[in-house]
């Protein structure tokens, strides 16, 4: 199944109504990370979406709907599967340096691949578990889009975080539960809804940080 101009233009126009003002090299090398997520896909099962227009919407613009929130230079993203939304944001952001970890051997060899051929050099790939990563390695946000529930996303990432960083939870529905079950005393917890273009779903921007943890916005 191949990528057509028509869902291409849907993608340039996804990132318009997201205000995202992109170069046309930027642009190319979306497209070009498009095509290649929708090949290996085939082959090496990467996501549950096969088609390629819902891939630039429920993938694509869906992880860039998060770039204002995005803030800092040391990004790391949890469980990140094959780049999402760490990919798309690092050709988006290029002064920002991405981290992305995955456990899944496949997963990461697809994102050295698109390291490689993309060229993207503000790009670093771990395979591991996010309980193996050392107190030192230290972050300004660390992201996630399908990584267990808040509170495993806290347990977890909250010691990676520099002095003023931040987690930032995407999800569809506001999950109340997962929320309540969070340590409300210690923790600033903030709800955003966000609006992903062409996509008639709801979702969430959840925004995490240790009330000592200074007044940095998003």
């Amino acid at each position: 199944m191949a990528v057509t101009n028509q869902q291409r233009e849907l993608l340039a126009q996804g990132c318009g109504e997201l205000g995202l003002a992109l170069s046309e090299q930027q642009q190319q090398t979306l497209n070009a990370y498009l095509d290649s997520l929708v090949k290996w896909n085939q082959a090496y099962n990467l996501t549950a979406i096969r088609d390629p227009g819902e891939m630039v919407v429920k993938h694509l613009l869906d992880s860039l709907a998060i770039h204002r929130a995005v803030q800092g230079n040391d990004i790391l993203d949890v469980g990140t599967g094959p780049g999402l939304p760490g990919i798309p944001m690092a050709i988006c952001r290029p002064h920002q340096h991405w981290t992305l970890l995955d456990s899944n051997g496949k997963k990461t060899r697809f994102l050295l691949q698109m390291k490689h051929e993309l060229r993207l050099d503000n790009l670093s790939v771990i395979k591991d578990r996010i309980e193996a990563l050392p107190q030192q390695q230290q972050f300004d946000c660390i992201t996630c889009r399908a990584f267990s529930s808040l509170q495993d996303f806290v347990g977890h990432c909250l010691r990676l975080l520099k002095p003023g960083g931040y987690l930032l939870a995407l999800k569809g529905q506001i999950p109340a539960e997962e929320i309540a079950a969070l340590d409300q005393d210690t923790l600033d917890i903030a709800i955003e809804k966000i609006a992903v273009p062409f996509l008639h779903e709801d979702r969430h921007l959840i925004n995490i940080r240790k009330k000592n943890a200074g007044s940095q916005t998003s």
